[in-house]
């Protein structure tokens, strides 16, 4: 079964099961999707909105209907042509309730006699600062040893800590608490003792790391995916975070083997900027933030890069330009290796000791590994493309710190002997990585926030048309099945939201007299704060004639997710050291903004290009839908979309709204009401079902305009191998200047043929065509023989 297009479920058991999803079934294959993107359907945690804390890699969720669910979801695709994609997680599973984990519960009762204990990444070693114990970091501080009791309510003795409840070993029962306690194979300390006694995912506590690189593991833990594969029940498979894994490429091979050579497997790889990807990985692709960074930079205006960059400094003091995204990187990868993840990093200076017998003390060792994983520009330098990349981060740290010699030979000896310290390594550079990029920079810079996205680079201001079609060709040649996507659970705002934020930098000046004056009326408690926060205000203020204060669950949202912003950066307050002062000073300033006369000025000011970003919108949507590629549609994305970071980009969605809006489909204008863009969805989606040939390893050709306004036109055709292109692509871009030039003597040259722009039913034939009628209706065009 050929897969054209994905459209991604966020399931969850409250609101939305396997059931719902078959539901819908019928909604997607007219919108013309092939195949059905599932999130986590593994039982997860007691109530996981997102189901990456997998408790039981057994069976499917019974939260979201089971087993029987599934196979009642794939026979109704089946019905109609269409399959499913599975979102597999193999790093780690969920141990925040420790009695939902089987494996999980019986190592903290057995220890290192437990028939899992090898399962999980642990530290059991002496001097691991726990006596040998597993630690685990759910204390608030030591005094709450005091605090334990011991539940006798059950069928056994458990040991409890407030909500929390651990296992007793079998003869380890006695009278005080502090001597079960002691008994145990587990110690209780606090968190943020930096004593973590197994490796996490990145530092969330409550997921603990699994060794697929055992045999065993693998086997259990894949035994529930072999069953789908056997009962034909799936047809791809979507690999969370391999990075986090010992051995990817290893884990990909024996993963490929089970699944069989032709089911479609991506996997979620951020790529450095200047990263390719290993073509050795038996796999279609990642799962699409390199195209989203091209298909949202080409519509970003790179002539505004030198007012925003002096609109940050002025405001804030950092300019956010490459010089200062990189000194900032870099340090606060070096603050994340000696906070937070120094539990990970001392347990790799162990490895290192251990492996080589250095003589380099503890401090000069961790030092050297923090530079050296600050140093590093990827997750991950072990895939075969990056050969060389850790000599030449060595090699110039060594040169930078000429006084850490011996400690950096040592690091470098251990890399070479491939054991425990080369993996942990490893691991560790992607940590950090994600903690200190994704998690915390991207919330300290605030020149063009939609840039500041999952692999994407803020330090660059734009795309240009050289750049895209490199890339898109690339992408045809090498990768043409890979996963594209311009929204996802994980991105820090939807494909709208950016679409609209990206506007600003073609209008950089007047954005930066509008916070002027909106600084002065409602002075935000923070100027980088306040600059982040002026933009995301922008990319989400409603448009549609309400005041933003009454669209329902408006106020929550951004509070909600100003609050996780400033948290993440880390500066003015942070999860772990709350300043509650800074914070109530915040939500006042969103609620004056709101409800005050600085909301209904920047409602003006959205309202007022709210159609340059519905153009952009429309624009980025229909040449991810035509690229190269398989192109994915993030739960509800087919209309406009308010989105933020997580959890609100995994609200419920309304599909009865959607259901009316597509059956109810002409030429719809292009306003607030979203339909324009689902029939642009709607009308690719089906494009490409039609046509498999034509875009899935189809070829790939830039068509370019001629005349005074041809820098604002973007496309491309397609076609099968050995063909003539029968697709042409087309969108405008940079349209606020377009608007007051004017597409002029702008022509577009195309193929000999008849051309009929599917979205508007006018036909014209091949050779030059004025761009002025091609896109008098909509700023984009599609255009089929």
């Amino acid at each position: 079964m050929s897969i054209t297009a994905t459209y991604r479920l966020q399931l969850r058991g409250d609101c939305f099961t396997l059931a719902d999803a078959a539901a819908v079934a019928d909604y997607l294959d007219d919108l013309g999707i092939s195949h059905v993107y599932l999130s986590p359907i593994l039982t997860a945690t007691t109530g996981s909105t997102h189901g990456y804390d997998v408790t039981d890699v057994t069976r499917v969720s019974p939260a979201l209907g089971g087993r029987e669910a599934l196979a009642a979801l794939a026979q109704e695709l089946r019905g109609r042509g269409m399959g499913i994609v599975v979102d597999l997680v193999p790093n780690h599973v969920g141990v925040a309730n420790p009695r939902e984990n089987a494996w999980w519960w019986d190592v903290l009762t057995h220890g290192r006699r437990s028939e899992f204990a090898d399962f999980f990444d642990i530290d059991w070693s002496d001097d691991n600062g726990a006596g040998g114990r597993l630690a685990l970091p759910v204390l608030g501080s030591d005094a709450d040893l005091e605090s334990l009791t011991v539940d006798r309510s059950g069928p056994e003795p458990l040991l409890a800590f407030y909500e929390h409840r651990f296992p007793i070993a079998p003869g380890t029962d006695a009278a005080e608490p502090a001597s079960v306690h002691d008994a145990q194979s587990y110690r209780l300390v606090p968190w943020d003792s930096g004593l973590i006694g197994y490796r996490r995912f990145f530092a969330v506590s409550e997921l603990a790391g699994i060794r697929q690189e055992d045999p065993r593991v693998f086997e259990a833990a894949h035994r529930e995916l072999r069953n789908w594969v056997a009962d034909e029940l799936i047809d791809g498979v979507r690999i969370d975070h391999p990075d986090g894994l010992s051995d990817p490429a290893e884990y990909l091979d024996r993963l490929r083997g089970l699944i069989g050579a032709d089911r479609w497997l991506v996997i979620e790889k951020i790529l450095g900027h200047t990263e390719p990807l290993d073509d050795h990985l038996p796999i279609a692709g990642t799962t699409g933030y390199d195209a989203l960074a091209e298909l949202g930079g080409i519509f970003v205006d790179t002539s505004g890069a030198p007012a925003l960059t002096a609109l940050s400094a002025s405001r804030t003091g950092d300019r956010g330009d490459a010089t200062w995204i990189h000194e900032h990187e870099t340090a606060i990868k070096r603050d994340v290796a000696g906070t937070i993840l120094d539990p990970e990093v001392r347990r790799l200076v162990r490895a290192i000791r251990a492996e080589t017998g250095t003589d380099c003390g503890d401090a000069d060792l961790r030092d050297a590994v923090a530079d050296v994983v600050a140093a590093m520009p990827v997750y991950r330098s072990d895939y075969s493309p990056l050969a060389g990349l850790a000599k030449r981060v060595i090699g110039d740290v060594l040169r930078r710190e000429p006084q850490r010699s011996d400690a950096l030979s040592a690091l470098a000896a251990a890399l070479i002997a491939g054991g425990e310290a080369a993996t942990r390594f490893q691991q560790v550079c992607g940590a950090v990585m994600a903690k200190s990029v994704e998690d915390c920079l991207f919330y300290r810079t605030a020149r063009l926030v939609s840039l500041q996205e999952v692999g994407g680079n803020p330090a660059n201001v734009g795309v240009s048309p050289a750049e895209f079609h490199l890339a898109a060709a690339e992408r045809a040649t090498r990768w043409p099945r890979a996963m594209t996507t311009l929204s996802t659970h994980d991105t820090k705002r939807g494909e709208d939201v950016r679409a609209r934020i990206g506007i600003l930098s073609q209008v950089p000046d007047l954005w930066a007299e509008c916070v002027d004056q909106w600084e002065r009326i409602a002075p935000s408690p923070d100027p980088v704060t306040g600059l982040f926060l002026w933009q995301n205000l922008f990319g989400v203020w409603p448009v549609d004639g309400r005041a933003a204060g009454d669209v329902p669950d408006f106020r929550d949202r951004v509070h909600a997710y100003a609050e996780k912003a400033v948290r993440e950066a880390g500066t003015r307050t942070s999860w772990h050291d709350v300043n509650e002062d800074f914070e109530s000073d915040l939500h006042r300033w969103l609620d004056t903004v709101i409800d005050g006369t600085v909301g209904k000025a920047l409602g003006s000011l959205c309202t007022q290009l709210a159609p340059h970003a519905w153009s952009d919108s429309l624009g980025q949507k229909l040449l991810q839908l035509c690229g190269p590629g398989i192109p994915d549609v993030y739960q509800g994305t087919e209309l406009w979309e308010d989105s933020l970071v997580d959890p609100d980009n995994r609200r419920p969605v309304d599909y009865d709204v959607r259901r009316s809006v597509l059956a109810g489909l002409g030429t719809p204008p292009l306003d607030a009401t979203g339909a324009a863009k689902m029939h642009v969805v709607r009308t690719a989606l089906r494009l490409r079902r039609e046509r498999p040939d034509s875009f899935v390893g189809g070829t790939y050709a830039p068509v370019f305009a001629s005349g005074t306004a041809a820098q604002h036109l973007i496309g491309f055709a397609r076609g099968p191998q050995g063909s003539s292109a029968d697709v042409v692509a087309l969108a405008t871009r940079h349209t606020v200047g377009l608007e007051q030039r004017g597409w002029g003597d702008t022509t577009v040259s195309l193929p000999d043929g008849t051309w009929t722009d599917l979205l508007t039913s006018a036909t014209y034939t091949g050779g030059r065509v004025d761009t002025s009628t091609l896109f008098s209706r909509y700023p984009v065009a599609l255009l089929a023989l």
